[in-house]
């Protein structure tokens, strides 16, 4: 069951960003999603700076600015939903520093992503862990730990999530492993050393069979495209409803396949669920930021057909 009072279970959304036209970030369509994405109910926080949020192509100064604009909306919003900002700095001081502004920014939480140097050229576990406790001692302030895939050289093993865990002020895991041998027997095992560890998958792509076998929610870049979908799904599935999660997974599975294209989350399965949220009014705009290209007209098209035939409407394809 999700315990509801649990400041750590339940759903979690992965937020987009919203920029003008010249690749600034629309501060006030930027307000106007946040301000809605507050409102959904039964959504435990709200996530800016993720991988969703384009975290690589904002700048450091940029990064504090959404945390804040996010903070200052759910503020306004009564419904003390959690604030939890993005991290990823490449050494131990830099993620302190990232931490303690988006702290004083507003942020509840951070999302602590692995230095992303160590994908190059790997890392030692006393690194991958220290590292996770430099944070949490120099910043003092929640921590969701990502779990990157298992394939990365930054996936951290179960020895070394039981290590990091034994810190307090890591709250959470977002289970990004990717590896279902596993799944269960490592959420078994964190569970038995941290019983009040909260363990949520982030795979946008397979909910339905990791939310089955285990998990305390989800932390996903779906849930900032169609929240209220995502909850009906993610709770029917911890709370064992097998036939209400089967039937969200029929209008899951096509979305799934619209914006992942049978893949994991990444620029292009984001580009693309900005893309479907511009088309359907969700945001101002589909302007992703470069390196990534616009998509060609063509498939902007196909995306709204997509839409269109799961029942969505899609107000903004009038401008293609």
């Amino acid at each position: 069951m999700i315990h509801r009072e649990h400041p750590w279970m339940g759903v979690f959304a992965a937020t987009l960003c919203v920029f003008n036209p010249d690749e600034t970030i629309d501060e006030a369509g930027l307000r106007s999603y946040f301000a809605r994405m507050a409102a959904v109910r039964d959504l435990k926080g709200l996530v800016c700076n993720g991988h969703t949020g384009e975290i690589m192509s904002l700048r450091e100064k940029e990064r504090v600015t959404v945390t804040r604009i996010l903070a200052e909306q759910v503020r306004a919003s009564g419904t003390g939903k959690k604030v939890i900002s993005g991290i990823c700095g490449e050494g131990s001081l830099i993620a302190v520093e990232q931490s303690l502004a988006a702290k004083e920014a507003g942020a509840d939480a951070i999302l602590l992503m692995p230095p992303h140097y160590q994908l190059r050229f790997g890392r030692s576990s006393r690194t991958a862990v220290d590292f996770i406790h430099d944070v949490a001692d120099g910043a003092d302030i929640d921590i969701i730990l990502h779990q990157y895939p298992s394939w990365t050289k930054v996936g951290y093993t179960l020895a070394e999530m039981l290590e990091i865990v034994e810190h307090p002020r890591v709250v959470c895991i977002k289970m990004g492993t990717r590896d279902m041998a596993r799944w269960l027997y490592d959420y078994e095992k964190l569970k038995e050393a941290r019983p009040g560890l909260s363990i949520i998958t982030c795979h946008d792509e397979y909910l339905l069979p990791t939310l089955l076998e285990a998990g305390d929610g989800a932390l996903i870049g779906f849930a900032g495209f169609a929240p209220e979908l995502m909850i009906r799904l993610v709770h029917a599935c911890v709370e064992g409803d097998l036939m209400s999660a089967k039937e969200a997974q029929k209008t899951v599975a096509p979305l799934a396949r619209l914006v992942y294209n049978f893949g994991e989350p990444g620029s292009y399965a984001h580009q693309r669920m900005k893309v479907a949220l511009w088309l359907m009014g969700g945001i101002a705009s589909p302007v992703f930021r470069r390196p990534i290209r616009p998509l060609p007209k063509e498939n902007l098209q196909m995306i709204a057909a997509a839409l269109n035939r799961l029942g969505y409407a899609t107000p903004n394809a009038q401008a293609l």
